[in-house]
């Protein structure tokens, strides 16, 4: 009966196919165009189909076509969606200790968070999706985070006082900005580009390359550069359609990942360079921050989730000081 179940789960994530031997299965993000989450996405749907010779094709939905993130992570333990390029802090919200990675001024570049994600630290947090009913393949870049705001330059934590500040539904985050003052609250990063137009919000955080590709700097005249926090890009498979491939076409699957993530991260290293250039001929306001007062104000998250998940933070914290 179980076995019936999962084909018949995993039968809703495919596609119509021209043939019985081809399988096609859907891949969701929320990027836009040009984003590197979006461009390693359809390298991924590519690699899959060369890989395994043609019988397994990964079918493309950017931009939430296929349902926002939360959505979509409900999906995937469904066995209604096959893969998606998730968000860190939606991710956490089934898998909490996703959110560890995102611990305030933790890595101090993207090729060190690189290093220690592709480690135990990986290897750790697969072990706890795989217990949710999810299969972790890669973790690509989401890159390090920096404050957009439509009111003033943030030089010191007692500037985003009284900041509407839009977050991801990302506890870390939230906890990032309530300690530094400011007033946080999440939102569908589908709804945000609006939300800042209309006002709702006065300011967001984001890496350069997403508020460049999703145009927030049209409503967003200030960037601060406080790199706050690092994010990923958690790969995820869904655990029940992902046991109905062979194991040829699993160790397909899971080298496309690991070859399309090395696409998103050479494209976000070059984000964080050329991207300051192309935001401030836009008429970005664009200034470099002291983290120093930054990082003596969060001190207290560390406190905070190092209660909750001692293991996990002491894993994260000790390979990150390896570095």
């Amino acid at each position: 009966m179980k076995k019936a179940l999962i084909a018949i789960a995993a039968s809703l994530a495919l596609t119509s196919s021209a043939s019985w031997a081809e399988t096609v299965l859907r891949l969701s993000h929320n990027a836009a165009p040009g984003n590197p989450k979006a461009e390693a996405s359809l390298k991924f749907a590519e690699l899959v189909a060369q890989k395994t010779g043609g019988r397994v094709k990964v079918e493309v939905g950017g931009a939430a076509q296929f349902g926002d993130d939360a959505e979509s992570i409900t999906n995937l333990r469904l066995g209604t969606l096959a893969f998606s390029a998730n968000s860190q802090g939606t991710t956490s919200s089934v898998v909490p200790q996703f959110g560890l990675l995102g611990l305030p001024f933790l890595f101090h570049s993207l090729q060190h968070a690189y290093t220690v994600v592709d480690g135990p630290v990986g290897d750790k947090l697969g072990e706890y999706a795989d217990k949710k009913g999810l299969v972790l393949l890669a973790l690509w870049d989401n890159g390090i985070r920096q404050v957009s705001n439509s009111k003033h330059k943030i030089s010191q934590p007692g500037d985003l006082a009284g900041i509407k500040l839009r977050t991801p539904p990302d506890p870390m985050t939230l906890d990032i900005f309530k300690a530094l003052g400011a007033n946080p609250a999440p939102l569908a990063f589908s709804e945000l580009y609006i939300a800042l137009q209309q006002g709702v919000f006065d300011g967001q955080e984001n890496p350069l390359m997403n508020i460049y590709s999703s145009k927030l700097f049209e409503v967003q005249k200030y960037i601060s550069l406080t790199g706050h926090k690092y994010e990923s890009t958690p790969l995820l498979a869904s655990k029940m359609i992902w046991s109905t491939l062979s194991k040829e076409d699993q160790k397909a699957v899971r080298e496309a990942a690991v070859e399309a993530g090395k696409l998103n991260r050479e494209m976000s290293l070059a984000a964080d360079v050329d991207l300051r250039r192309k935001l401030t001929e836009a008429g970005v306001e664009i200034n470099e921050v002291d983290q120093a007062p930054f990082v003596a104000k969060t001190k207290p998250v560390y406190d905070k989730w190092a209660a909750e998940y001692p293991d996990m933070v002491a894993l994260i914290v000790s390979e990150a000081s390896k570095q």
